[in-house]
């Protein structure tokens, strides 16, 4: 009886030192933290570009394209360690590209691409396909990219991050 209860009395005194630590709030948020958080954020000159070969060097699903519309910087503030940069592009395909991309099965997209004011004129206003298949296709280096193709155009954007 008397270790039945030693038992009982361990496993109580077990589990609230284990739900102790597991506040939900551990410690308080500090204002170094809080702008830490709201300053991860897209930064950059706000310059819209249309050379293409730093999209065609980050992204050769891109073949040879016709003509770009994008915009980059990076994400966050002055805090020192790597960045991660960020993409948005509307690019022109050729016509075999896109028959490349569009072998990728993508469906049609349920959300439209988040990119920057300066680029977002430019994105097509018909339907838009996706597919993490897709996707893949722009995944170099340390680039990841959502990517979205334009249905009835030979148009793809990407909103990219990388380091």
């Amino acid at each position: 009886m008397r270790t039945r209860s030693a038992v009982a009395a361990c496993a109580a005194l077990l589990t609230l030192a284990v739900t102790g630590g597991c506040s939900t709030d551990p410690m308080p948020t500090t204002d170094r933290t809080r702008s830490t958080v709201s300053s991860a954020t897209k930064t950059g000159t706000g310059d819209v570009r249309t050379d293409l070969e730093p999209l065609t060097k980050r992204f050769s699903a891109l073949g040879r394209p016709v003509s770009a519309t994008w915009m980059s910087g990076t994400l966050g503030g002055d805090a020192p360690g790597p960045s991660t940069y960020w993409i948005d592009a509307v690019v022109e395909v050729s016509p075999e590209t896109a028959a490349t991309l569009r072998a990728a099965s993508p469906k049609p997209a349920t959300e439209t691409p988040d990119v920057e004011d300066g680029v977002r004129s430019a994105v097509p206003s018909g339907q838009l396909l996706r597919s993490t298949a897709l996707d893949a296709l722009f995944a170099e280096g340390s680039f990841r990219a959502k990517a979205y193709l334009a249905a009835d155009s030979d148009t793809v954007v990407l909103v990219a991050l990388g380091q």
